[in-house]
């Protein structure tokens, strides 16, 4: 049994071709939801869905989120209808006495439908209006990923971090926005100047999580801050992570990232955007996946390949070597 923490693409490319190495039925893999909006009442869970359409065979891999060769009949028509009452295109918060107000869930992170700023395609879409009307019937986010999973016929099991709400806040020179608003809206432009998972104080790890933590954890070449982050800031998730073998693959080459904001957001939490950066933010890593050519002193195990994922034979390749560094890390843990 493994489980894989989860968020952004660079988990997901490392399972997209894993399956000959780490067997489906014998994988969990936890999501980050710290990334999480609700987006004219509907919930999206990006880093949910990313995997649910994936294994479901339906991801967009030129993006890698949403679904491959989607309409957007309903986006179109809502940017149309928004421009056209005159309103500025652009993330609306709801106000703040909303933010916490109705479905607990999104709390923190509540948008306007109108001037929709996500590209949400009509059948990624239908995934959000089954998840927000599941939890509206009573379902726990957990639940409604078996659900959804299940309509996917996934082989794995897929868990949220958590049922409750923790929202990724970027605090910039002017404001704090979500992450969403952040990367989605503006590109990363702005300087960061801190990272904060609101409500992680008060939110906590589900059982079936603390469980799937209980045996070797692996990684991938996810964003530490943002994606991973989150799920290290529940309690108890760090403990539990101390106590088993992690594998962690560094989504740098030395000091040059993959892709994504992670080297603005590391920086602006203090840590070396890197290698060294990633082991430092994993202190409870028994051991590290790294590059050819990266040539990062590390103060634990590493087993080097060629850690670039473009296709699922690489991702194949990538996933040998983590089995690789997991027998080196029992050693070490």
């Amino acid at each position: 049994m493994v489980t894989f923490l989860s968020g952004g693409t660079g988990t997901p490319k490392l399972l997209s071709g894993a399956d000959s190495v780490f067997a489906p039925r014998e994988t969990t893999v936890v999501a980050n939801t710290g990334d999480d909006v609700e987006l004219g009442g509907l919930l999206v869970s990006p880093d949910l869905d990313t995997v649910l359409y994936d294994r479901g065979g339906v991801l967009d891999r030129e993006r890698w989120w949403a679904v491959a060769d989607d309409t957007t009949a309903t986006h179109d028509e809502l940017q149309e209808r928004s421009a056209a009452a005159g309103f500025e295109p652009g993330p609306r918060y709801l106000p703040d006495e909303k933010q916490t107000a109705g479905r607990d869930l999104a709390r923190w992170r509540r948008f306007s439908g109108v001037s929709e700023f996500m590209l949400i395609g009509d059948r990624d879409r239908a995934t959000h209006l089954l998840r927000t009307s599941l939890l509206d019937e009573g379902y726990s986010l957990t639940g409604t990923t078996s659900q959804l999973a299940d309509s996917y016929d996934l082989g794995l099991e897929l868990l949220p971090m958590s049922d409750d709400p923790v929202a990724t806040m970027i605090h910039t020179p002017q404001d704090e926005v979500h992450f969403q608003e952040f990367w989605v809206a503006e590109g990363g432009e702005r300087s960061v100047e801190d990272v904060e998972f609101r409500g992680a104080e008060s939110a906590d790890p589900t059982d079936a999580v603390l469980e799937a933590l209980a045996g070797p954890v692996v990684i991938g070449p996810s964003n530490p801050v943002t994606s991973i982050g989150p799920m290290l800031a529940l309690d108890g998730v760090r403990e539990a992570l101390a106590e088993t073998t992690v594998v962690a693959v560094s989504p740098f080459i030395g000091d040059e990232v993959f892709s994504g904001p992670a080297a603005k957001l590391m920086e602006a939490v203090g840590l070396e955007a890197s290698t060294a950066g990633v082991a430092e933010a994993y202190p409870f890593c028994d051991a590290f996946v790294v590059d050819d050519g990266d040539d990062t002193p590390l103060d634990r195990p590493t087993v080097k390949t060629d850690i670039t994922i473009d296709t699922p034979e690489d991702s194949a390749r990538v996933a040998r070597a983590v089995a690789d560094a997991l027998e080196l890390g029992r050693g070490e843990s």
